[in-house]
C-alpha cells in the first residue's frame, strides 16, 4: 500500500481522491513510467555529453542528465496531476459541467518536446548501441578522405616540385652517364684496336706479319687506339668539370627535397589528425545514417523500433492521461474544487452585502449626525437673538420691534414640552 501511494506522489495525483481500483492501476502505471523516463533521461543527458565532448566521457556528463531529466519530470507531473475543472455553473448537478474539453495545446507541446528529445537523447544511446558498425564506417570514410587529399591541396604541390626536383637530377645525371659511357664506349674500341694490333705484331693480323713497324699497320692500330684513349681521358674530365658545375645547383635540390619531404610528412600528419578529429555527433549521425540507408532491413528497422519505443516511453505518461481524461478521479477532484468555489463564491457574494449594509448605515449615520449639527446651531441663534433683545430692552427702556416668530423645533426651548418632546430632550 505504502509503495502505492509512492507510486501515486510521483504521478502527482491526490491519493486520497483516487477511489477505484482502475485509477489506481492506472496512476501507479503513470508513475512507474516517469520513473523509468527519469532513468531513461539521465542516460541519455549523459551520453549526448559524452558525444559533444567528443566522447571523452567528462566527469560532469552524469551531473546534467539528471537534471535534464527532472525538468522534463516536472513537465509530465504538471500534466499528469492538472485536472480540467470547469467553474462555470457550480451549483449544477449535471456530470457533464464538472470538467472542461482538454487542452490539446499542452498535449501537443510535450509531444514537440518528445520528438525534440528523441533527437537529443535517444540519438546519442543509439549511436552507442551501433559504436563498432559507426567506427567501422568512420575509419573507411577517413581513408577516402586521405587519399583525395594526397591528391590536391598542399601535398599534391609539394610532391609535384619534388617530381621536378628529381627529374632535374635524373637529367644532369643523364648527361654525365652520358659522358661517362662515351668515354667507355671508346676505352672499350681502344682495348679491341690494341688487342688487334698485338695480334698483328705477332703474325696474326690481317698482314700476316711480325714486327710493329714505323708506320705499318700494326702501329695504325696502336696510334689509333692511343688517341681513343686520350678522348676517353677527355670525356672523363669533361664529366668531372660538368659534375663540379652542378654540384652547387644538386646541393639546393638535396636541401630542398629533405625539406619537401619534411613538410609533406607534417602535412600528412596534419591532415591525418584532423580527419580522424572528425568523428563526432555529427559525423557519428551521418554515418549512423548512411548504415541505415545501405542496410534498412538489417540495421533501420531494429534503429527505428528502438527509436520509437524510447519516443513511446517518453510520451507514455502524458498519453495515459490524455487517454484517461472524465475517469473517476478527475470527477471527485472536480467536484470537491467546486464545493469549495462555491462556498466561496456564496461567502463573497455575503461579504459585499454586509459591506453595502455597513455603508448604508454609515451613510446614515452622518446624515443625522449632519441633521443635529444644523438643529444646534439654529438654537443657538434664537438664544443669541433673545438675549440682545432683553438688553436692548434694559438699557433703553422701551421694546424692540417684534422679533420674528421662532421656528418650532424639535428640541427647542420654546417648543410645546409634551411627554414626547421631553422624551426625545433627555435622549
Amino acid at each position: 500500500m505504502r509503495r502505492r501511494r509512492v507510486l501515486l506522489r510521483i504521478a502527482n495525483v491526490n491519493p486520497d481522491s483516487v477511489t477505484t481500483h482502475s485509477d489506481r492501476v492506472l496512476y501507479s502505471s503513470i508513475g512507474v513510467f516517469i520513473v523509468l523516463y527519469f532513468a531513461y533521461a539521465t542516460v541519455g543527458g549523459a551520453a549526448f555529453v559524452d558525444a559533444s565532448a567528443n566522447y571523452t566521457h567528462p566527469w560532469y556528463q552524469w551531473l546534467v542528465g539528471p537534471l535534464v531529466a527532472t525538468g522534463v519530470v516536472a513537465y509530465d507531473r504538471a500534466v499528469v496531476g492538472r485536472v480540467a475543472i470547469n467553474y462555470e455553473r457550480l451549483d449544477s448537478p449535471d456530470p457533464e459541467d464538472l470538467l472542461r474539453k482538454p487542452t490539446f495545446g499542452l498535449y501537443a507541446g510535450r509531444l514537440a518536446l518528445a520528438l525534440l528529445f528523441a533527437v537529443i537523447i535517444t540519438e546519442p544511446l543509439m549511436l552507442s548501441r551501433y559504436q563498432g558498425e559507426i567506427d567501422a564506417r568512420l575509419n573507411e570514410v577517413h581513408n577516402e578522405q586521405i587519399s583525395k587529399v594526397e591528391v590536391s591541396g598542399a601535398i599534391a604541390a609539394y610532391d609535384a616540385r619534388l617530381r621536378d626536383l628529381k627529374k632535374q637530377t635524373v637529367a644532369e645525371n643523364r648527361a654525365v652517364q652520358a659522358l661517362n659511357t662515351r668515354a667507355a664506349e671508346k676505352r672499350r674500341d681502344a682495348r679491341k684496336l690494341y688487342d688487334q694490333a698485338i695480334a698483328d705484331s705477332e703474325g696474326n693480323g690481317v698482314t700476316r706479319r711480325s714486327g710493329c713497324p714505323d708506320g705499318g699497320y700494326c702501329d695504325t692500330l696502336v696510334q689509333r687506339s692511343r688517341g681513343l684513349d686520350d678522348q676517353a681521358a677527355r670525356l672523363d674530365a669533361q664529366a668531372a668539370r660538368l659534375q663540379d658545375t652542378q654540384k652547387a645547383a644538386r646541393t639546393a635540390r638535396a636541401a630542398e627535397e629533405a625539406d619537401l619531404t619534411t613538410k609533406i610528412a607534417d602535412q600528412r600528419t596534419v591532415n591525418a589528425e584532423s580527419i580522424r578529429a572528425d568523428a563526432g555527433f555529427g559525423a557519428r549521425t551521418k554515418a549512423m545514417w548512411y548504415l541505415v540507408n545501405s542496410d534498412f532491413w538489417g540495421i533501420g528497422v531494429f534503429y527505428l523500433g528502438v527509436a520509437l519505443l524510447l519516443v513511446a516511453l517518453d510520451c507514455a505518461a502524458v498519453g495515459l492521461k490524455f487517454v484517461s481524461h472524465g475517469n473517476a478521479y478527475e470527477r471527485t477532484e472536480a467536484r470537491e474544487a467546486r464545493v469549495h468555489e462555491h462556498e466561496a463564491a456564496i461567502g463573497y457574494e455575503q461579504g459585499l452585502k454586509d459591506v453595502r449594509r455597513y455603508a448604508e448605515a454609515t451613510s446614515r449615520v452622518m446624515a443625522e449626525g449632519i441633521g443635529k449639527a444644523s438643529r444646534d446651531e439654529q438654537i443657538a441663534d434664537v438664544a443669541i437673538e433673545r438675549a440682545r433683545a432683553h438688553l436692548y430692552d434694559s438699557v433703553a427702556g422701551s421694546a424692540l420691534p417684534p422679533l420674528p416668530p421662532i421656528p418650532l423645533i424639535e428640541r427647542h426651548p420654546a417648543a410645546p414640552r409634551t411627554q414626547r418632546n421631553v422624551d426625545s430632550l433627555r435622549a
